[in-house]
Formats: structure tokens, sequence, C-alpha cells
């Protein structure tokens, strides 16, 4: 008895000497990952959670303030305003991008001479580097010789240049229009990909059975992209919120702030007027916020790949 316990005492040991071992190589291999998350994610957010409780600027350690910073924001008299540009923005030109990107999608979708074409013309919005593209819609929407003024006026539709860019009316539509122009190709590509993997024999079926284009778009076109609507939509909410090129470049937040948005303020807070505490309470402001939508595109996904 005793010589058959001690092979199965020294098998065991063999085991745990190879699950030890297993284990430490596995925590090597996930180490750098591990590194790459402190030093990339954590220490920059927890830094930045610890900026904003400080009243630091440029040059010097700053001093501990507690939610001052925070409360400045709040009672800033714009606040409301750029809460509100942002968010507008944001909600408008996702709507406006969902609706023109799955109209041109159901076109491409068809059998058409040129389509190849098209779809390739379809992608330079998307693919032309986003400080070219505004630089040209600025220079489109230019107050005095605009190619949109010239071509108004000489139509005899205005008797004066419009200041597209400087006007409190015209300044948000037209950077909700750069924005629409900019990311709607995002949408058309992602909802062609999704019409083309629902079965044609679903259409065929319906048309048979009588179902007019409004019934098979309600009943099949839409439930079969509802995958791809969601994750697009709320990807394009999250990237648009935090965009920073197309209000700078084309107003820089102006006029009167009617455009301003909390990525540009971080930016002339913390990087023109060098108050990196106030800058860094900024974008923990609109946080919770984010974080929500991330959460929803993550859980979504998540829920999908468990279906």
């Amino acid at each position: 008895m005793a010589n058959s316990v001690v092979p199965a005492r020294r098998a065991q040991a063999t085991t745990r000497g190879w699950r030890a071992r297993e284990s430490l190589i596995g925590y090597l291999l996930v180490l750098p990952i591990i590194l790459l998350f402190l030093g990339l994610i954590a220490y920059p957010f927890f830094n930045a959670i610890w900026l904003s409780v400080t009243d630091r600027i440029i040059g010097s350690g700053g001093n501990f303030v507690g939610l001052r910073n925070y409360l400045w924001l709040l009672n800033w008299p714009d606040f409301a305003l750029m809460f509100a540009n942002t968010w507008t923005i944001a909600i408008v030109g996702v709507a406006i991008k969902f609706c023109v990107g799955l109209g041109l999608a159901l076109v491409m979708n068809e059998r058409f001479f040129g389509r190849g074409l098209l779809r390739g013309v379809l992608l330079l919005p998307w693919a032309l580097p986003t400080f070219v593209a505004v630089l040209t819609w600025r220079w489109l929407f230019e107050g005095q010789s605009g190619v949109f003024n010239v071509i108004l006026q000489s139509l005899g539709i205005t008797s004066g240049p419009v200041p597209w860019l400087g006007s409190t009316t015209f300044a948000l539509p037209a950077v909700i229009t750069v924005v629409v122009w900019k990311g709607f190709p995002f949408f058309a590509i992602g909802y062609l990909a999704g019409l083309q993997a629902i079965p044609q024999e679903l259409y065929e079926a319906a048309h048979v059975d009588g179902a007019n284009a409004i019934q098979r778009f309600r009943h099949i076109t839409l439930p079969g992209l509802r995958h791809v609507i969601m994750i697009t939509c709320l990807l394009s909410l999250i990237w648009t919120s935090n965009s920073f090129e197309f209000v700078y470049l084309l107003t820089g937040g102006g006029p009167s702030n009617r455009t301003q948005v909390f990525t540009v303020m971080t930016y002339q807070l913390g990087i023109q007027n060098m108050r990196i505490g106030e800058a860094a309470a900024v974008p923990l402001m609109f946080l919770p916020i984010l974080a929500g939508l991330i959460v929803l595109v993550t859980r979504y996904i998540l829920r999908e790949e468990e279906g």
C-alpha cells in the first residue's frame, strides 16, 4: 500500500508543478497587455481626475481645490449652451447620417450601370483626411468670396454675401452639414453590407404574398438591419460627440459660443489659456454620458455574440 501511495503523491506534485508553471507563463504573456493598459488608459484617466480637482496651470504644480473647477463650469453662463451644442451636433448629425446612409445603401443595393463606380466615389468623404475636408468646406462657406455665396449672388437669391460661419443662425447648421458629409459613408457602407446579408428569398416570398415596397422595407429590411443600425448609430454618436476638428477648424466655437462644444473648450482652457485643472474637468463632466453609451455598445455586442 505504501509503495502505491508514493507514486500517486509524486504524480500530484508533478501536476501541481506543471500547473504552476503554466499559470506563471500565462501571467507573463498577459503582463505586457496589463502594462499597456495601465500606461495608456488607467494612469491618464486617474491623473485627469486628479488634475480636475487642482488649480494647476502649465509651469506650476497646482493645489488641491476640490470641486471648485466643476462648480465654476456649472456657473459659467454658456455651459448649458455648450452642452446643448455638443449633443445637438451629435444627435442631429447621426440622425441625418442614418437617413442619408440608409437611402444610399438602398440605391447601391440595386443593379444599375456604374454601380461599382458609385460605390467607390461614395467612400471619398470617409477616406479624405478630416483636416483637408474641413478646410475645403471652410473655403466653400467663406463669407465674402466663398463658392456658396458666389453661386447664390449670381442666381439673384441673395443680394449680398452671407456670413455662414460668422452668423449665430447659420454657424451650427454649417457645422452639422460638414459632420454629415464626412460621416455618412460609414453608414452607407455598413447598411449596404447588411442588405446583402439579407436572403433574397424573403423579398421574393413577400412579393408573392402581395407585400408592397413599403411593407417589404418595414418587415424585412429594417428588422434585418437592426443590429447594424444599433451599432453604427451608437458608435457614430460617441465619435461625433468627441469630435474636435470640425468645430475648431470651421468656427473655433464662435460666434458668441454658438458652436462651442466641450472638446474645443477643453483645448482652449488647457492649451491656449494653460489652465490644466479646469480643462481636465470639462471632459469629465461629460464622462457619465459617454461611459453610458460605451456600456450600451459593449453590452449589445456581447449579447449578440452570445446569442
